[in-house]
């Protein structure tokens, strides 16, 4: 039967969750206003429109959602042409190729950064699709997201695997009947003990799941 990889790619294929918590500090810091937790988890890993709502109704701002987006895309500028792979992504991502799986992106990314991400990184030929939050006008965490991702890709969800450093996000694809692997991130380091105990398999770095010297030769 078919399987499918599905990959999320803020803090999990690449190190970039800190380029959106510098522009909400600078953000909130233009207004007075602190960073915190509870903002923290009002915008983290959800789509930009919603992330724009929650911001504009939870400081209390006159600016409208669209006048909020278009200054975080001013803020953010070309931050993502600097963000590097994590350690072990693209080993890992030509591994799993050549072994033939299939592979595809589920990401809550805007689009135009995802997109430069992937072709800048000499990664998008590993992927068939990338199904984006922000289109499908849905949250990692809704279960509805990663079926949809099945659907596209012509596979069963129980036959899915995903990897996601955000446990909102493997809660929904739990709930979506996919097995879940976690992936550490600085960003959610908070949630680590949480992940550890929720996902089928918890990593620090996608270097832990490499062939060993012995594997590699077995397989020649």
């Amino acid at each position: 039967m078919e399987s499918m990889l599905f990959f999320d790619l803020d803090g999990t294929l690449i190190d970039s969750n800190g380029v959106w918590k510098e522009v909400d500090r600078a953000f909130l810091a233009r207004r007075g206003l602190p960073y915190t937790h509870a903002y923290y988890e009002g915008v983290a890993h959800t789509i930009f429109p919603l992330a724009a709502q929650f911001t504009k109704d939870y400081c209390g701002l006159s600016e409208s959602c669209e006048e909020i987006m278009a200054e975080w895309l001013d803020l953010a500028k070309d931050t993502y042409s600097h963000v590097p792979l994590k350690p072990g992504v693209r080993a890992y991502l030509k591994q799993c190729r050549a072994e033939g799986r299939r592979m595809a992106v589920v990401t809550s990314a805007l689009p135009i950064h995802c997109r430069a991400s992937l072709e800048r990184l000499d990664i998008a030929k590993y992927f068939e699709r990338v199904t984006f939050a922000q289109e499908l006008g849905l949250e990692k965490k809704a279960p509805e997201i990663w079926l949809e991702a099945a659907r596209l890709a012509g596979v069963a969800p129980e036959r899915c695997t995903i990897f996601d450093d955000s446990i909102a996000a493997c809660r929904g694809a739990r709930a979506a009947h996919m097995r879940v692997v976690g992936v550490y991130d600085a960003f959610f380091a908070h949630d680590e003990d949480q992940m550890r105990q929720f996902c089928d398999v918890y990593i620090q770095s996608f270097e832990e799941l490499l062939w060993t010297p012995e594997q590699k030769e077995r397989r020649k």
